[in-house]
């Protein structure tokens, strides 16, 4: 079974009202952090731009307003398959995206059906997922 969800959506790039463009935006999810999505914009003339945050994060943006700090994600308008916007903010700079609804519904529906939501846990108890991680680091110190 595969341990990752990967996908690629067209996203409008808003620029200001009158000017926008699409661009590729791949969307990833792997089953070893559970609670994270990673989207990577591919604008263009620059090197890929990659963002991550809580998965639940973009599945409440679909329906209500959500998000604070660097990531707001909300729905156009009313109804349950509108577009929706992100905006993205770093150091009082931001971009604003916009994109269909349905194929980010379906790309967390495939996150849902490999790591369902609410049973996120890492690996067993989480005593256990400690140990493995702090285990891997000292290998790595010791390696090098």
């Amino acid at each position: 079974m595969s341990e990752s969800v990967q996908a690629e959506v067209l996203m409008s790039f808003v620029v200001t009202e009158e000017l926008s463009f699409r661009i590729p935006v791949e969307l990833g999810y792997e089953a070893s952090d559970p609670f994270a999505v990673r989207l990577t914009f591919h604008l263009p003339g620059d090197a890929p731009v990659s963002w991550s945050f809580g998965r639940e994060l973009l599945l409440d943006g679909l329906n209500v307003p959500s998000g604070e700090g660097d990531v707001h994600i909300a729905p156009t308008g009313p109804g349950e398959v509108s577009d929706v916007t992100l905006r993205l903010q770093v150091s009082g700079e931001h971009a604003l995206f916009r994109s269909s609804a349905p194929p980010l519904v379906a790309f967390l529906d495939r996150t849902d059906r490999l790591v369902p939501l609410g049973q996120e846990s890492v690996g067993g108890a989480p005593a256990d997922s400690l140990d493995a991680v702090l285990g891997r680091i000292l290998a790595e110190e010791n390696a090098g």
